[in-house]
């Protein structure tokens, strides 16, 4: 266990942020999945957007790499027109 103060502050400063990235990464995943199970081009194209704003947000706090939400980007893009 830490036993300077500083060390124990930045303990519980990182569970913190690590409650919170998990729940942006839960966000994310479930928007990818609502995607991914999408019946037609009209609602994956709703769906879509609404999963590019949260993996664009993701990517701007730092949660998730930029490549790596552009590349999920393109991959959902990519699903939807296939279904147009």
């Amino acid at each position: 266990m830490a036993h300077h103060k500083s060390a124990i502050k930045r303990i519980q400063i990182s569970a913190k942020q690590q409650a919170s990235n998990k729940h942006y990464k839960t966000l994310m995943k479930n928007a990818t999945k609502d995607v991914l199970a999408a019946s037609n081009g009209a609602e994956g194209q709703e769906k879509l957007i609404k999963a590019i704003k949260i993996l664009d947000k993701n990517a701007g706090r730092k949660i998730i790499h930029k490549n790596k939400a552009a590349n999920q980007k393109s991959r959902l893009t990519k699903f939807v027109n296939s279904l147009a």
